[in-house]
């Protein structure tokens, strides 16, 4: 019987809960999942994975991290970092860092300081699929016309193949539903 990640990570979720809540920060429930904030505004997220648990900040980005704990969460996050845990252990021996990065978050926020996002049309179009947009006019205007969003979307899937073969696969792939204006993973309308 598999064991959900949520229950299988229980413990250790209750315990970043309870460092969360010790600095006074406020639990809410996003994304079916416990989430802190301050302000009003997101800090820090509890997401139980496969084979860990991580504690997530938000503006990650921002802090200091002199123990070097944080690790970006993937390839293309901006702002965001993480911890991950196999163990309550693993949490109690830096327990104290965590509270200090929780105040620093929050000492953040009150500063107004945001991660200087990178614009959606600063990520490269990939060549595989800029062939294909200059080769079809149309195809070229319901790309330009889709969100910013949309359009990294498309750049990330497609790029993330390493052979020329799977990228020109992908972006040949994508090119009903650019037409019909929806991104990478939407669903019909």
């Amino acid at each position: 019987m598999k064991v959900p990640f949520a229950k299988k990570w229980q413990k250790e979720t209750d315990r970043l809960r309870k460092i969360a809540l010790d600095c006074d920060l406020t639990e809410e429930l996003k994304w079916s999942k416990p989430c802190f904030t301050y302000l009003g505004k997101n800090v820090a997220i509890v997401i139980p994975l496969k084979e860990s648990c991580a504690f997530s900040f938000f503006n990650g980005a921002l802090l200091q991290d002199p123990k070097h704990l944080l690790e970006k969460i993937g390839e293309h996050t901006q702002a965001g970092r993480w911890i991950k845990f196999t163990s309550v252990r693993e949490i109690a021996a830096v327990q104290g860092t965590l509270r200090d990065y929780l105040y620093e978050a929050m000492a953040l926020l009150e500063s107004g300081k945001k991660v200087a996002l990178k614009n959606p049309s600063e990520f490269p179009v990939p060549e595989e699929l800029k062939a294909l947009l200059e080769s079809d006019r149309l195809l070229k205007s319901e790309f330009e016309a889709l969100t910013p969003g949309r359009r990294k979307s498309y750049c990330f899937h497609i790029s993330s193949a390493k052979q020329v073969q799977t990228r020109a696969a992908r972006a040949a792939k994508c090119v009903p539903q650019i037409l019909s204006g929806r991104g990478f993973n939407e669903l019909p309308r």
